[in-house]
């Protein structure tokens, strides 16, 4: 991977992939939701810091890209429920590794 050498496709994936996540809000929605279907108040409420408005449009671009499913219950009092896709789940191993290396980093930085 990073061993030095580059060519167009290596960079062509890797400018997919962070045009699919960019920004600093998928990331973090795609780690709660991780744990299991959420509605959108829980996200709300869950991620610090995010207007409804821009969760709102992360959630349909996430969708879009076939990361996260939305599920409307069909009962009296509708209920949405936003859940990971198995494509989602397979950017599992990333968060993992994302989470150890912010982990890493935060102790790195902070005895410096």
């Amino acid at each position: 991977m990073l061993n030095g050498t580059t060519c167009p496709a290596s960079l062509l994936s890797i400018k997919d992939a962070l045009e699919v996540l960019e920004g600093k809000w998928k990331l973090l929605i795609l780690f709660v939701l991780s744990s299991g279907p959420k509605r959108f108040s829980q996200l709300s409420r869950e991620i610090k810091g995010i207007s409804d408005r821009t969760l709102s449009k992360e959630l349909k671009l996430l969708e879009m890209n076939q990361l996260v499913t939305r599920t409307v219950t069909h009962t009296p009092l509708p209920e949405v429920h936003y859940e990971i896709t198995p494509h989602g789940r397979s950017l599992a191993a990333v968060l993992d590794e994302l989470h150890k290396w912010g982990l890493l980093h935060r102790s790195e930085i902070i005895r410096d």
